[in-house]
């Protein structure tokens, strides 16, 4: 086989994978449209959890199948007034309802690469070696989150009265984090904490989830059995897979806490060989594990589109910014350590891998909720020395866009005259939106490599909030990029780059209560910060009416203020101070969750958030998808 039939089949696979979506995407069709009748797979999925269908339901149980997200499903359960421990019993049934589906769909899928004979022998291998791989990582989840989730960080939570600061402190005294690179506490475990005694202890996952760390093993050896008697005569890439998954072999089955994380960076380093379109994920995010930052069992294959041609266009921008902001500093006696943080920042840059593309199959943790975008591996010492891989799903994401259901929240908070704009854009500028999506998410996984060092986080995260700054920095790193741009070849952008950022920070509200992505609903708090002090937004309590202003003139009002702030952010980092310290300029814990200082925004907050819970699942009636489609 040529180079050139491989990259037909690919794009034969690429488009298998664009229909397969747009054929799941009808279910939110059949919903807008009411054919109720065409949803007996969601009459099936409530008959699994046992509850009575209703309108509010039928929402969240589309949207928890098709767009793998459960925090819908969640505020339907508090209505019924169901209890925690019941909504964890829920949120388990209908992980496996969706999995099964998943599993389904992604069985499929290999069937139609297997009985077509699509790209060559040995790439076949690697799509069946992932899947049996990802059976065993899917059956895993259920008790990695029993086990952690809801198991040690709610008696954790208990045990010290939800007071953060107090939970990060005993771990840190009792030595419960996972060492890293030179003995020095790592950012992120791959281990789970067990009782022992009144205390508990550390165990890596091979003793803590003994069985089914295990099967995960069997089927990785066994994946690389089968790839050693084959041959990659396409990219030559052969040695550079099978030494991938038997770093893997490796460091799931070390059982020394203290050796893990340097397991995981020889993983990571064997990754980072891997240049082909066809790239295996691995389990890299930890933001479901608020405390010790436990490693999701995360597990998929990424297929590059291959019409896409590899560029600097964002990076080149992100450098000039950075270089903007950095030289905006005065000198001081801290500028020799502000330089070698900057220039390892930029070292990382200059190594990005960039793969556009979209999730081929997935499994674990992947099934409550995929990214839309992804900068990896996240272990400092590696990028050094090997770089990142920036993952960008624009086509998947383009996709779930324009099959989203109009809600009448939006309408309500929003006012017809944005949403129309918006979906003009959405619906038929095509182009322009992948320019969009370049600067706000692309754009935000440059933006996490900067102001950063191999040190940053376990330095700033002294009191559990790292995360909760770091997602703003990577949102506004992209944005700055756009803002302090000296080409003119995205002008023609600002408006929608202003309305995505309106919508998404006002959107981010509704995560206030779904613990793992507790760092984009802090993002969204500080960047209403700046919105409603530039006068984008403005809140009329009495009235209950947000008002939008998107003219140039607090266009500039907020250009300056994401400068300023954005540089404030860069110095605290430089700085390395904790990151509490940044969030609590802006938002402040009252009891469970972050709220905003400043009182208009405060109200405006509590106000979203009550209307995401009364209506939040209520489909807009007034305005159809059909007034957009040219």
């Amino acid at each position: 086989m040529t180079k050139e039939q491989f990259l037909n089949d690919l794009q034969k696979i690429y488009d298998f994978l664009n229909e397969q979506k747009t054929k799941t995407n009808e279910l939110i069709k059949f919903l807008e449209n009411e054919e109720f009748d065409k949803l007996t797979l969601i009459d099936d999925f409530a008959k699994s959890l046992n509850l009575e269908m209703t309108s509010d339901l039928r929402f969240a149980l589309v949207t928890r199948l098709v767009n793998l997200r459960d925090d819908s499903l969640v505020q339907v359960l508090k209505k019924l007034e169901k209890n925690e421990k019941e909504i964890i019993s829920y949120q388990e049934k209908a992980y496996q309802f969706v999995k099964e589906y998943w599993h389904n769909k992604h069985t499929k899928f290999i069937d139609f690469i297997v009985e077509n004979k699509l790209l060559t022998p040995f790439y076949r291998e690697v799509f069946i070696g992932v899947y049996n791989v990802g059976l065993q990582m899917s059956s895993w989840q259920t008790s990695w989150t029993a086990h952690i989730i809801n198991g040690i960080n709610k008696e954790l939570v208990a045990k010290f009265d939800g007071d953060e600061a107090k939970i990060m402190k005993y771990l840190e005294d009792e030595k419960l984090f996972d060492l890293g690179h030179g003995g020095i506490t790592a950012d992120r475990c791959y281990s789970a904490l067990v009782k022992d005694g009144d205390k508990y202890k550390s165990q890596a996952y091979i003793k803590a989830f003994k069985k089914e760390t295990t099967e995960v093993i069997d089927a990785l050896e066994e994946f690389a059995d089968k790839l050693i008697e084959l041959e990659d005569e396409i990219y030559n890439q052969k040695w550079d897979y099978v030494l991938y998954i038997q770093a893997l072999i490796k460091a799931f089955s070390e059982d020394r806490t203290n050796e893990l994380v340097s397991k995981w960076a020889d993983v990571d380093r064997a990754w980072m060989k891997i240049k082909t379109p066809i790239q295996i994920g691995h389990p890299l995010e930890y933001y479901e594990d608020h405390f010790r930052k436990a490693v999701a069992l995360e597990w998929d294959i990424r297929l590059t589109n291959p019409k896409f041609a590899q560029n600097d266009h964002r990076v080149n921008k992100i450098k000039s910014a950075f270089a903007k902001i950095y030289s905006s500093f005065e000198p001081n006696v801290k500028s020799e350590e502000y330089k070698k943080i900057y220039d390892f920042s930029f070292k990382s840059l200059d190594k990005v891998q960039l793969y556009v593309g979209r999730p081929a199959l997935f499994f674990g943790a992947e099934l409550n909720g995929l990214f839309s975008a992804q900068v990896v591996p996240n272990d400092e010492v590696v990028s050094l020395e090997e770089g990142k891989k920036i993952f960008a799903f624009s086509d998947e994401i383009l996709q779930t866009s324009r099959a989203k259901p109009f809600l009448k929240l939006s309408r309500e908070i929003f006012g017809q005259e944005l949403l129309t704009k918006d979906r003009t854009f959405l619906f038929n500028e095509t182009a322009s939106w992948h320019q969009v999506y370049d600067i706000s998410t692309i754009g935000h996984e440059y933006g996490h490599i900067l102001w950063c060092d191999d040190e940053t986080e376990s330095v700033m995260n002294k009191t559990g909030n790292f995360k909760n700054i770091e997602e703003f920095k990577a949102t506004t790193g992209g944005l700055i990029s756009y803002l302090l741009d000296v080409d003119t070849d995205e002008l023609h952008l600002k408006e929608q780059v202003l309305i995505d950022l309106v919508k998404r920070s006002v959107g981010l509200i509704g995560w206030m209560e779904v613990d793992e992505v507790q760092p984009y609903y802090c993002e969204g708090l500080i960047h209403l910060s700046g919105l409603f002090e530039s006068g984008v937004l403005s809140w009329d309590n009495e009235n209950k009416k947000l008002s939008i202003d998107i003219s140039d003139k607090k266009f500039e009002a907020l250009k300056a203020w994401y400068i300023t702030n954005y540089t404030a952010l860069a110095k605290h980092y430089l700085d390395k101070l904790d990151a509490t310290q940044f969030l609590n300029n802006y938002a402040t814990k009252k009891e469970k969750y972050f709220m905003p200082n400043d009182e208009t925004i405060n109200s405006f907050v509590k106000y979203y958030f009550k209307r995401y819970q009364e209506i939040g699942q209520e489909l807009d009636t007034e305005d159809k998808k059909s007034n957009y489609i040219k």
